[in-house]
């Protein structure tokens, strides 16, 4: 029997193909960064084609450097930064423009004029989502009307649109496939999670056709086939990057949550079968689609998380690697007094204010490298706080422990100022590589590698627990001065007068 499940985890600054056992254990990895492109303040996009070929890359090098043959390979899984967007041509398949990110601010104009229009209750009631340049669907409509005659071209059915599982779909089956799963449709703002279809009320306010609109299937379905050395594997799992970490991490009952470190840090909490609505600023968000059925989660968004370590390594240059920063921030006793507020794309949950912009506060003559490096790691740990409180606050759920995965939650620093200025207990995967051990999970329940949810769920080992060990007075002052620095930041940037305005 086939054993090996290959997952694609394509990233928002790196492509990367890690090949799984049924263990399920990495065999391989293989990874490389893409160009970040940023043509004005506050746009960001990159190379849908360099995206493609660094993944392709990537597929066959990580085969190669495990040892085995392709035709031993049982499917293949999809994983991928979600709302980042893209459109191309269906004949020629080049994208008509750059893939605009989902930390892009571009339309927040666009989203200021949606909430002129009075369409800020039934965005979140139909998406769940809350009006943010960080969806596709300003995105969408940005493109459409900046590049001449792409509208038109659009609605006589020339151009396609994509989140970035798609494009790779579409690439990687020769054209044969355009579709998305139910996690990735849910972060569009297009998409109603309840009646599961495109909304054609917000189609018709955007002015996109649904011409160019994919087919959303299940997060575990076939999505056509791939080729590896002339061996067609088929694709059987796709899911969004933050959707595949909660199922790597098996939170697979209600009230299980987890959080990714990763550029940004996203924390999603199960919500079973009930779409709960979030009351402070959290979105509900489609988790899985499984067998014609989908289960929900409450989900909040720090837009930077570890890209403040990134900025301390390239703009600042306090830093030569970013494993540097565990250590520097243990070399001084405390932050002193030093806070810094990383809103450089604005604050997403629970302020979702577009307007914010990075600070930092406390800085005296004794101020030095290393507190402002501890400061940055300790920013990244306030606001995953204040997504938790939100989170309690909108389900009444106390949690009691928080699964933790990505790349930052190998910091031992980081994870234990998380545990103590929550107050909850971490819980660190073996495999830490969450994101596309979902991928792989979904994949591997399509083509028989795993039977079940319960079968996966007793694969989960766990590496390191964070117990909380600060008292209470202290948590409780520190946090009284980030919710003061972060008070300062709210607004910062004047609000435009259109969408053309905003920097």
């Amino acid at each position: 029997m086939k054993q090996y499940v290959l997952a694609l985890d394509q990233g928002t600054t790196s492509s990367r193909a890690i090949l799984f056992d049924g263990g399920p254990n990495i065999l391989a990895v293989s990874q490389q960064e893409f160009t970040q492109i940023y043509p004005r303040a506050g746009y960001i996009e990159h190379d849908p084609v360099e995206i493609l070929s660094t993944q392709h890359g990537q597929m066959m090098a990580v085969v190669k450097k495990a040892g085995i043959k392709p035709q031993d390979i049982a499917a293949v899984g999809v994983t991928n930064q979600r709302e980042t967007t893209i459109l191309w041509d269906k004949q020629t398949g080049k994208p008509i423009y750059n893939a605009i990110v989902w930390q892009c601010r571009r339309t927040s104009g666009i989203c200021r004029e949606l909430e002129e229009r009075g369409l800020r209750d039934y965005i979140h009631e139909a998406t769940g989502l809350v009006i943010d340049a960080y969806f596709s669907g300003t995105k969408i409509k940005w493109i459409l009307d900046f590049v001449e005659g792409a509208r038109e071209r659009a609605k006589r059915g020339e151009i396609l649109f994509g989140t970035v599982d798609t494009w790779l779909i579409w690439n990687l089956t020769g054209g044969k496939v355009h579709a998305t799963d139910y996690t990735n449709a849910s972060r569009t703002m297009l998409y109603n999670i309840h009646s599961l279809d495109w909304d054609e009320k917000l189609l018709r306010e955007l002015d996109i056709p649904r011409e160019i609109l994919p087919e959303v299937k299940n997060s575990c379905d076939h999505y056509g086939a791939l080729e590896i050395d002339g061996v067609q594997i088929p694709i059987t799992g796709v899911m969004g990057d933050q959707q595949a970490a909660l199922f790597g991490q098996t939170c697979f009952a209600r009230g299980e949550a987890k959080n990714t470190y990763g550029t940004g840090c996203f924390l999603l909490l199960n919500t079973g079968e009930a779409a709960v609505g979030g009351r402070n600023g959290l979105i509900t968000t489609i988790a899985a689609g499984l067998n014609g059925r989908v289960t929900y989660a409450l989900e909040g968004s720090v837009f930077v998380g570890g890209a403040v370590i990134q900025w301390l390594r390239d703009e600042m240059g306090l830093i030569t690697e970013a494993k540097e920063v565990e250590e520097i921030a243990k070399t001084v006793p405390d932050n002193g007094g030093v806070y810094i507020v990383p809103a450089f794309t604005g604050l997403g949950a629970p302020h979702w204010d577009m307007y914010a912009r990075g600070s930092i506060f406390g800085i005296t003559r004794g101020t030095g490298r290393a507190h402002i490096i501890r400061a940055a790691q300790e920013s990244i740990a306030y606001q995953v706080g204040d997504l938790l409180g939100a989170m309690v606050s909108d389900t009444g759920v106390a949690l009691e422990y928080l699964n933790v995965d990505g790349g930052a939650s190998r910091d031992s620093f980081l994870m234990q100022f998380q545990a103590d200025i929550t107050g909850l207990t971490l819980n660190r995967p073996v495999v830490r590589e969450t994101t596309a051990l979902g991928a792989a999970y979904l994949a591997g329940l399509g083509t028989g590698v795993w039977s079940s949810l319960e079968e996966i769920k007793k694969l989960r080992q766990v590496d390191a627990v964070f117990a909380p060990a600060m008292e209470r007075r202290q948590r409780e002052a520190l946090l009284e001065d980030w919710n003061r620095a972060v008070g300062r930041t709210l607004g910062w940037i004047p609000r435009p007068e259109c969408a053309a305005d905003i920097v």
